[in-house]
């Protein structure tokens, strides 16, 4: 492969300026978000209808100051207003104090970093006694054994699953600060593969990264979506966490040089992603120009990157940067051989008029 140095034109270095500027203002707008708050238009929450009584009202449990449910899931805010993990937020509704919507940010080191993965919750009428009802936007993605596509959650905790009586729901004891962190921390994990009963670490590594790797893609699939129509309330959140994200998902998605690095981790400059799987490369190539094209319209000043296919040398887009920019080698003799073209044409034109004379 040939490789060509690019001095960065005082236009490119423009861009550059603004695109630090641009993530550095997302990254201050995004520490101003509040990780709960209390907001009004629950319109679009999954469970809007439920606990409503005759004639759409809410029932009494939920609006009683003496309800014995009101106070503990009043419990519950104060719980989450001073305990919330850093990548979590949470959004209370003022009219109906039994719903709650949550997102939670992948972690790095999972397949799932830097994704954004929306939850809706309801509090029984019977609260603590039951756990409470839970709903993930998949948007039609099965990207994890415990999140099924048409949007059931499967967690002990949450009494979906079959675990043991020390990991199911205890009235006494449980939370919903406890269920996100379960979200976040047992399913959301590095290696979801193994989420699946019968599944040993030690066995079907190949099998765990090949998921991992359809895990990422699918996770990507549902970045597209947020941006088109992210849910309520949360619609600067994603907007903003997109800005700020943007080329670092782009580089890991392109990255695929160090087939020993792990899923999710990588540097500002250099980042190592494996694909493993059976996805063609058409198909990863169209969903990373999707990605691009989504991530500038959202306004994120996305650096393009050269997302290459090492069994064809062919790259998609010249990565422009303070490294050395690639061309292949098709390219080069591409260009050599339009040069020579031009330089040949006139004498093969006389050489004809020649012959037809």
């Amino acid at each position: 492969m040939s490789s060509v140095s690019i001095d960065m034109s005082g236009e490119i270095k423009k861009a550059a300026a603004t695109t630090n500027a641009t993530n550095v203002a997302s990254a201050k707008r995004m520490k101003e978000f509040k990780q709960f708050d209390i907001v009004s238009d629950y319109s679009d929450h999954y469970f809007a209808s439920l606990n409503l009584s005759f004639f759409g009202k809410k029932k009494d449990c939920f609006t009683n100051a003496n309800s014995g449910v009101l106070k503990k899931i009043m419990q519950e805010w104060r719980i989450l207003k001073n305990s919330l993990p850093e990548t979590i937020y949470v959004r209370a509704y003022e009219e109906r104090m039994d719903l709650l919507r949550a997102v939670i940010v992948g972690a790095a080191g999972t397949p799932y970093h830097d994704g954004l993965f929306f939850f809706d919750f309801a509090f029984p009428p019977d609260y603590p006694n039951s756990p409470p009802k839970a709903y993930y936007y998949s948007h039609g993605y099965h990207l994890n054994p415990n999140l099924y596509s048409d949007g059931k959650v499967c967690l002990s905790l949450l009494n979906t699953w079959n675990g043991e009586k020390e990991a199911r729901w205890n009235p006494c004891k449980s939370t919903i600060l406890q269920v996100l962190v379960s979200l976040q921390g047992l399913v959301l994990n590095e290696k979801p593969y193994y989420n699946e009963p019968g599944r040993r670490h030690s066995q079907n590594k190949k099998l765990s990264k090949r998921y991992n790797s359809m895990v990422f893609l699918l996770s990507c699939r549902t970045m597209l979506v947020l941006l088109t129509k992210p849910p309520r309330s949360f619609e600067g959140f994603v907007h903003e966490h997109f800005c700020t994200r943007a080329n670092f998902i782009l580089q890991t998605f392109k990255a695929n040089t160090d087939c020993s690095a792990a899923f999710g981790h990588y540097q500002d400059n250099v980042s190592h992603f494996f694909f493993e799987g059976s996805v063609k490369l058409h198909q990863k190539t169209k969903l990373y120009l999707e990605l691009e094209t989504a991530f500038t319209k959202n306004t994120a000043s996305v650096t393009k990157l050269a997302f290459t296919d090492d069994t064809k040398n062919e790259a998609l887009v010249l990565h422009t940067s303070n490294n050395e920019g690639l061309y292949q080698s098709k390219q080069i003799w591409g260009l050599i051989g339009l040069v020579l073209g031009i330089v040949c044409l006139p004498l093969l034109f006389s050489v004809f008029l020649e012959l037809v004379g």
